[in-house]
């Protein structure tokens, strides 16, 4: 008997240990060492007895002051009537979390106090984005379990053992979403608590870090590569703009890509996985047009270096040294601008450059005429209006090539996916 109960025992502390295996605490129970309080209306946060607790008329936003890109948290959480918090995921620290990050809604279910809920306001819910099972939470002022997975674009929620949430935010089409979520497309940030002056305590807080695999010319989930990082197929010359393309015959055309393509070859090229180009040619093109879309590509540029991604056939998301003096425009805002903008925004919201001959990395959202640019994993074009510089005055086309252009200076592309986005039907 004693030998059978020393066993069972054995197993149920080899299984926890398993279950914990590779999760390390993000909260002592006595400190607030390691986080960072935000944006703090009045009390804001404070510890005891091994919890974490958003104080009452306190607020504000208090966060990890490490960065997480993919993960599992897993912690306990308990409310009183009316509770409201979130957790924040992928957060920057500036802006509205729930927005620039994501919010994981925290949330007294039972509550009137807000009216009638959307099925995106509930326990659980990706905020305005994602809505949850309902029905697993447990009654006020009982101690819930909840963990929460970020794995690339696959977010999952899990509460008292159901899962609640299972999504990837790949499914996500609609453009108001994408409008007013930016964050969305976030790759890393900030873990944090999200006050609104109710209280509410948490304790138990643990983050396994999940590995962010990702090898030269493999796409991620949901995504295809536009190059394989062997040769040039899906790719073609430059003809002309798509308004002067529009003016030729199908025989002209022809005609005209055929010597494109050989200009092309010649100062185009494939070198160790990587697209190299000698500073003397024209633009490379995709073969194919794309209409809605978010497009991920790593660029390198040398010295004074001047490029930029067209969309649509249309100029252009701006490449550039961001020290360099060469031209009228001022280089010192960094790239990642809707350059030939005139009505709208055509710089940065912040410099995130990587210095000349190191790797940097767009994710660019092209939806309907709206532009978001993260460079470098930092936000730094906003759902701009992107104008049609081609024919001015007129819409931006609905859809068109993809372009890398040519500047005159030597340049280098890998890692170029896309993931087309279905058009929202009227």
């Amino acid at each position: 008997m004693y030998r059978a109960l020393t066993l069972l025992l054995a197993s149920t502390f080899a299984c926890f240990a398993d279950v914990e295996s590779g999760f390390s605490p993000i909260f002592d129970g006595k400190t607030l060492d390691g986080w960072k309080l935000m944006g703090r209306n009045g009390p804001g946060y404070g510890v005891k007895d091994g919890i974490v607790y958003c104080a009452r008329g306190g607020g504000g936003n208090l966060f990890t002051e490490k960065e997480y890109e993919n993960f599992i948290l897993r912690f306990e959480f308990k409310l009183d009537p009316g509770s409201n918090n979130g957790i924040g995921i992928r957060a920057p620290y500036e802006g509205d979390a729930a927005y620039m990050g994501m919010e994981i809604q925290v949330l007294d279910d039972t509550t009137t106090k807000y009216g009638p809920l959307q099925p995106w306001q509930h326990h659980g819910a990706i905020y305005n984005i994602v809505a949850p099972k309902v029905g697993f939470q447990k009654p006020v002022g009982e101690w819930n379990y909840e963990e929460i997975t970020a794995n690339g674009r696959h977010i999952k929620v899990v509460l008292n053992g159901h899962t609640i949430v299972d999504a990837n935010l790949n499914d996500v089409s609609d453009p108001e979403t994408f409008a007013h979520h930016p964050g969305m497309l976030r790759p890393r940030g900030h873990i944090g608590f999200l006050g609104h002056d109710d209280y509410v305590e948490f304790r138990n807080l643990r983050v396994k870090e999940l590995p962010a695999v990702r090898k030269d010319n493999s796409p991620p989930e949901g995504f295809k590569a536009l190059f394989d990082g062997k040769n040039l197929k899906g790719w073609k010359g430059f003809v002309g703009d798509p308004a002067k393309r529009a003016t030729m015959s199908a025989d002209e055309l022809a005609a005209a890509q055929k010597q494109a393509d050989a200009d092309m070859k010649k100062h185009w090229r494939v070198e160790d996985g990587v697209i190299a180009f000698d500073g003397k040619g024209k633009n490379l093109c995709t073969a194919k047009d794309y209409a809605d879309y978010e497009l991920w590509v790593d660029w390198k540029i040398t010295k004074d270096g001047d490029s930029g991604i067209y969309l649509r056939g249309c100029p252009q998301v701006q490449i550039w040294d961001p020290n360099s003096k060469q031209g009228r425009r001022d280089h010192s805002v960094g790239s990642g601008g809707i350059h030939n903008n005139v009505k709208n925004k055509n710089v940065p919201d912040k410099r995130a450059d990587k210095p000349i001959g190191e790797w940097n990395h767009f994710q660019i959202l092209l939806v309907g005429d709206k532009a978001t640019v993260y460079l470098n994993d930092e936000l730094v074009v906003n759902n701009v209006t992107f104008e049609n510089s081609i024919e001015k005055g007129k819409p931006l086309y609905p859809f068109g090539t993809i372009e890398l252009q040519n500047h005159h200076s030597q340049l280098w592309f890998k890692n170029i996916y896309i993931r087309e986005i279905p058009r929202k039907k009227p």
